[in-house]
C-alpha cells in the first residue's frame, strides 16, 4: 500500500495543480469503479451459442460505416481473458465494476423460450469471481447489442420489443439475481435514439428525423419500465437490489445571459435529457416537448403530433420506474437560439423541433470532438439534475477521456478526471447535490463503436495488434489507485 499511495503522489504532483482540486474526502460510502461494455469488450462473436445481434450484423455488412472496417468479432478478448480483467479491478481497487450483458449470448434468438446455458455460465463465473474479490457489479442489460432478431421487426421502432425486454430481464433477474444486486435496465437511449433511429450514424442506421428520436424514446421508455416492474414485482423481495437507467447528457450551458439563450438552453436540457428523465421521475414529456413538436407538426400539416402522446396509463406505468438516478456525461455545450419553433418549416426534424444551436469554446481542452476538459459544467449538470428530478440519489456511471494515441503516459487522462472528481465534490459539499458513485470510462481501450479502435478511454492500454491482446495499466490506472486507495485528490483532505 506504501508504494501505492507514493507513486499516487508522484504522478498527481507532475499532472494536476493540486492546489486547485476540492480537498474534502469522498464521502464514506462514496464508491468509485470503472465501467466496460460486453460488445465493446467481450469478442466471442460466435461462440458457445452466442446468437448474432444488431452491431454485429452492422458491422459486417456496411464495414465501410467504421474506421478502417474495424470490428469488435474479437475486441480485447474478454471472453477468454475475463479472469484477466478481474485481476485488474482488484489491482485497482474499485468497489464496483459496470458491466452489460449480451443479450444474444443468453438468449440466441432474443426470445426466452432458447436460453444458452454456456452464456449463462460465462457471466455467473465473472459474478462468482467479482464476489470473491469484493467488487460489485452494476449490470447493464441493454448497451446497444439488440438481437437481429428483433432488429429486422423494427428494433426500437416497435412496441412489442418492450415486452420482450421485459422476459430478457426476467431471466437475468432469476440466474445473476444471487449476485447482482444492482441493474441497469438501458444504456444512454438519447444515443440509441439520435444516432441509430434519427441520423443514422450508429447501428441500425436509420434515418428518421422527423419520428425516429420520438418513436424510439417511446419504445424504450415502455421497455424499461417493463423490466423494472418485474424486478419490482418478482425479485426484489427476495433479492434486495434495487434498478435504475443510465441517462446521458452534457450540460446545456446559455451562450449569454440574453432571455433567448436562457430558455434555449433550458429546451435543449429537456428535449436531450428530458425526454428520457422527465417521463421517469416527473411523469410524461417535458411541456417544451410536447408543445414544440406538436407546434411543427401542425405547421408542417401533419393531422397530430409526430411526437407519441402517452395515456396516462403510460405515464402512471412509466413513473416513478428508477431506484436512483444514473448520469453519463463527457463534455459541456454553450446553447443559443437558433430557429423559432414556428420558422423553416420544410422537412420534419428532431433538430428543428428543439430550434437550437450549439458550439464549444476553442480554449477548451479536448482531443476529440466529444469531450472536453469543462469540470464547471459537470457540476452545473449534477445540480440540475438534483433539482428538476425530485431529488434523487445520482450515481455517475460514465465519465472519462479519449485520446486517439493510447499512450502509457496519459496525463490528460489524469488531468480530466481529477477535475471532474473535483467538481463532484464541489456539487456535495457546496451545493448540497446526494452524488454517491463515480464510474470511469472505462477499464480497458475498447470497441468505440463506429470510430472502431481509434479513440481510447481505457486506463489500461489493449494491443489490438497482439493476439494476445496484451494489456498495460496507465499512468491513470496507477493514479486512480492511489485515489480509490487515499480517499482523497489532494495529499492533504479535510472530513
Amino acid at each position: 500500500m506504501y508504494r501505492t499511495f507514493v507513486l499516487f503522489l508522484l504522478i498527481s504532483s507532475t499532472y494536476c495543480d493540486s492546489s486547485t482540486l476540492n480537498n474534502h474526502h469522498f464521502p464514506k460510502n462514496f464508491k468509485l469503479g470503472a465501467a466496460t461494455a460486453a460488445y465493446q469488450i467481450e469478442g466471442g462473436w460466435n461462440e458457445d451459442g452466442k446468437g448474432v445481434h444488431m452491431w454485429d450484423w452492422y458491422t459486417h455488412t456496411f464495414p465501410e460505416k467504421i474506421k478502417f472496417n474495424y470490428t469488435a468479432d474479437v475486441a480485447c478478448d474478454s471472453y477468454h481473458k475475463w479472469e484477466e480483467d478481474v485481476k485488474l479491478l482488484k489491482n485497482l481497487g474499485v468497489s464496483h465494476y459496470r458491466m452489460s450483458i449480451s443479450w444474444s449470448r443468453i438468449l440466441p434468438n432474443g426470445t426466452a423460450n432458447n436460453i444458452n446455458l454456456k452464456g449463462v455460465e460465462y457471466y455467473l463465473n465473472i459474478f462468482k469471481a467479482l464476489k470473491e474479490a469484493n467488487i460489485e457489479p452494476m449490470v447493464t442489460l441493454y448497451h446497444w447489442d439488440l438481437p437481429i432478431y428483433f432488429h429486422e421487426m423494427g428494433g426500437w421502432y416497435n412496441p412489442l420489443l418492450a415486452k420482450y425486454f421485459g422476459e430478457y430481464a426476467r431471466v437475468c433477474y432469476k440466474y445473476f439475481g444471487e449476485y447482482v444486486k444492482t441493474w441497469i435496465t438501458i444504456n444512454e437511449p438519447q444515443s440509441t435514439c439520435l444516432g441509430g433511429y434519427a441520423e443514422g450514424t450508429k447501428a441500425p442506421g436509420y434515418i428518421h428525423m422527423g419520428e425516429g428520436l420520438y418513436q424510439c424514446a417511446y419504445v424504450h421508455l415502455l421497455a424499461h419500465a417493463s423490466a423494472y416492474h418485474i424486478y419490482d414485482k418478482e425479485f426484489r423481495e427476495a433479492q434486495q437490489g434495487r434498478i435504475s437507467i443510465v441517462i446521458d447528457s452534457g450540460w446545456a450551458e446559455p451562450a449569454s445571459d440574453s432571455d433567448s439563450d436562457v430558455s434555449a438552453a433550458q429546451v435543449e436540457r429537456d428535449f436531450v435529457l428530458g425526454i428520457y428523465a422527465n417521463p421517469i421521475y416527473n411523469g410524461d414529456w417535458p411541456q417544451a416537448v410536447i408543445d414544440n413538436v406538436a407546434q411543427r407538426s401542425y405547421l408542417e400539416g401533419f393531422p397530430k403530433s409526430r411526437l407519441p402522446q402517452l395515456t396516462q396509463e403510460e405515464i402512471d406505468f412509466i413513473n416513478g420506474t428508477s431506484d436512483f438516478f444514473c448520469l453519463n456525461t463527457y463534455s459541456t455545450n454553450y446553447i443559443t437560439s437558433g430557429n423559432k419553433v414556428n420558422e423553416s418549416i420544410g422537412d420534419p426534424s428532431y433538430y428543428l423541433d428543439k430550434g437550437t444551436s450549439s458550439f464549444v469554446d476553442p480554449s477548451w481542452p479536448s482531443d476529440v470532438q466529444w469531450v472536453h476538459l469543462v469540470p464547471w459544467g459537470f457540476r452545473k449538470l449534477l445540480k440540475y439534475v438534483y433539482e428538476h428530478f425530485n431529488h434523487p440519489e445520482i450515481f455517475v456511471t460514465e465519465n472519462g477521456w479519449a485520446d486517439l494515441t493510447g499512450q502509457l503516459n496519459d496525463t490528460n487522462r489524469i488531468t480530466y478526471i481529477s477535475e471532474y472528481l473535483s467538481a463532484l465534490l464541489d456539487a456535495h459539499y457546496e451545493d448540497g447535490v446526494n452524488v454517491t458513485g463515480y464510474t470511469v470510462w472505462s477499464l480497458l481501450d475498447n470497441f468505440e463503436w463506429t470510430n472502431g479502435y481509434t479513440q481510447k478511454l481505457g486506463l489500461v492500454q489493449v494491443d489490438f495488434q497482439s493476439e494476445n491482446r496484451t494489456r498495460t495499466p496507465k499512468d491513470s490506472f496507477k493514479w486512480y489507485q492511489g485515489v480509490i486507495e487515499k480517499r482523497c485528490l489532494v495529499e492533504e483532505c479535510i472530513e
